[in-house]
């Protein structure tokens, strides 16, 4: 159950007993990820599950490896080392992310911030002046990203008073909302919401998609009332072992993207956070991935694969080399399909 306060109410599954209910399993394991990581999965969501062990059961149920010890971190990429106030990551010049919620619809088992979903964070009201204080001290801040949790947790009012103080900072010019309630609770994304979003154009939303079973005619919905409105749609698909690693699954999943109007916008290797490492995958499976979707499926399609540093070292894109050899006045380039061809430099 939600608390009270700024978010928004729904019921969802949060126990083993809940899920036994619509599932047959023996998993008493389950018990005690829950303890560590808690469970959340929206009545939407579950009901996408075909099978015990598919791609979207390993996304929203509990995996006793997620307990396993391992060398990686809980917070690898030095967030809370690049957080001047709490709530707020300041690690590119001109741009900050502003953990508005600590709340999501569903608790992904790759979340890269496992560390701290569905804790209870006290003084939230205190934290967001915090954050918008210190946007507001620091003009070189052009670009603010509400993430969480998932903002769209909160509730319109919430929501709208957030955008509100934003929007009042003058040197604040692109405001983004990244949440994947689109995927996982379409109900939330109403005309009132769409209405409250709008008023503080230009403002950009980054949904979130992970396998083609999770785009219905539920979220189609939520997106087109979203889209109506104005407000640009991407999708940051994180690349997850047994879930999308695969080329014609992730080809499936972007070209429904572009259908329901969303841009594909990054491919995320998952980081290396700790309780996840069941989902990692070798880099060379995004590439191979990554230069399937180039010929073989519109350009429009195609994100950028990226990789985010550990130590807050910063995103960064990962391309294919097409470049086979090269001179000083010409290359040989290799296409999608691996025929070569010479290409004449400047």
């Amino acid at each position: 159950m939600m608390p009270k306060g700024p978010y928004i109410n729904h019921n969802s599954i949060t126990s083993r007993i809940q899920l036994a209910e619509h599932f047959s399993i023996d998993e008493n394991h389950i018990d005690r990820v829950i303890e560590k990581y808690p469970m959340k999965i929206t009545p939407h969501y579950l009901s996408l599950i075909k099978k015990h062990g598919d791609g979207l059961w390993k996304q929203a149920v509990p995996d006793i490896r997620e307990l396993e010890n391992s060398s990686l971190k809980d917070d690898p990429l030095y967030e809370e080392l690049q957080s001047p106030t709490p709530n707020l990551i300041h690690r590119y010049p001109d741009r900050v992310v502003f953990l508005v919620s600590n709340q999501c619809a569903m608790y992904c088992r790759y979340c890269m911030r496992k560390r701290r979903i569905g804790r209870h964070l006290p003084q939230h009201e205190s934290s967001i002046e915090k954050g918008i204080a210190y946007i507001r001290d620091h003009q070189q801040i052009r670009d603010v990203i509400l993430s969480g949790g998932d903002p769209l947790m909160l509730n319109d009012n919430t929501l709208d008073n957030i955008l509100k103080q934003i929007k009042k900072i003058q040197h604040v010019e692109i405001i983004r909302i990244h949440s994947r309630i689109p995927c996982v609770l379409p109900q939330r994304i109403t005309d009132d919401l769409a209405e409250t979003i709008r008023k503080y154009h230009p403002i950009y939303l980054n949904t979130h998609f992970n396998h083609p079973d999770e785009i219905t005619p539920e979220s189609q919905r939520a997106c087109s009332i979203l889209a109506d409105v104005g407000i640009p749609l991407g999708c940051q698909t994180v690349l997850l072992k047994g879930v999308n690693d695969s080329p014609h699954i992730m080809k499936e999943l972007m070209r429904k993207l572009v259908q329901i109007r969303v841009k594909p916008y990054y491919i995320h290797h998952p980081d290396p956070v700790q309780g996840t490492h069941h989902f990692r995958v070798p880099i060379q499976t995004g590439l191979k991935i990554l230069e399937y979707l180039q010929g073989n499926i519109s350009g429009l399609c195609i994100p950028r694969y990226m990789i985010d540093l550990p130590k807050g070292g910063g995103k960064v894109p990962l391309q294919c080399n097409y470049i086979d050899q090269s001179n000083h006045d010409r290359h040989i380039v290799r296409n999608y399909r691996g025929e070569l061809f010479e290409y004449p430099d400047a």
